[in-house]
């Protein structure tokens, strides 16, 4: 399985919490498309000419990639499909501002990736961990095809487990700068760390083995 199609989700609203300020905020989620499935490393490499992925496999998803990479691969993907790129990226590609009214694709606000997460759900996951995700339990210590586990009420797949996804939001510039959000909870990851309300955070410029991304876009036309 690619990347996946590009899945419709209406507006709507969800309550995001930070487990370590006890902090607990609503965030209004407007109408986009977001991807079935995470960035496949067949399809990094088809956009990017990159293979960049410490456990080779074009249907698994693409990892050690950096929030840079990131934002470079939605930009580049966006340019070669004829739709107006989402990040204005400065020469070195260290400052990046999103175009909000670009048709290109984009990181999700970590309130969308939680909002798609739950698809509705109100509990920690939105079904039996074994049977929607890979986990440090199940996966071999290894990431794993996308699309290999149940998806979510929305279609959504590997929205928990298998890799952790890079967010488009930074976590707490007060506390950790330029530091970014991470959701998702990956291969190596105990089940706490894979429930959908769970923060995690890393510096854009790391690549880590168990990051990778999920692109969205923007959809007015859905409200």
């Amino acid at each position: 399985m690619r990347a996946g199609e590009m899945i419709p989700l209406a507006p709507g609203q969800v309550m995001l919490s930070d487990r370590r300020t006890q902090r607990t905020w609503p965030a209004a989620v407007a109408p986009f498309l977001l991807a079935s499935c995470p960035v496949t490393q067949g399809d990094y490499a088809d956009v990017t000419g990159a293979q960049p992925s410490s456990a080779p496999g074009a249907d698994r998803p693409v990892e050690t990639v950096s929030w840079h990479d990131a934002v470079r691969y939605c930009n580049a993907r966006s340019e070669r499909e004829r739709l107006t790129p989402a990040y204005r990226l400065s020469p070195d590609g260290t400052d990046c501002v999103w175009d909000a009214g670009s048709d290109g694709y984009r990181l999700p606000t970590e309130a969308e990736w939680e909002y798609a997460c739950r698809a509705g759900s109100t509990g920690p996951r939105y079904g039996s961990l074994d049977e929607i995700a890979w986990y440090r339990a199940n996966s071999g210590e290894r990431s794993h095809p996308v699309g290999g586990k149940a998806p979510n009420a929305w279609g959504l797949y590997d929205m928990l487990g298998n890799v952790w996804e890079w967010c488009w939001d930074v976590y707490d510039a007060e506390v950790y700068g330029s530091y970014r959000v991470l959701r998702g909870g990956g291969w190596f990851d105990e089940p706490w760390s894979c429930r959908a309300s769970v923060r995690r955070r890393s510096h854009p410029t790391l690549r880590l083995d168990d990051v990778g991304f999920r692109v969205a876009r923007s959809a007015q036309e859905l409200s």
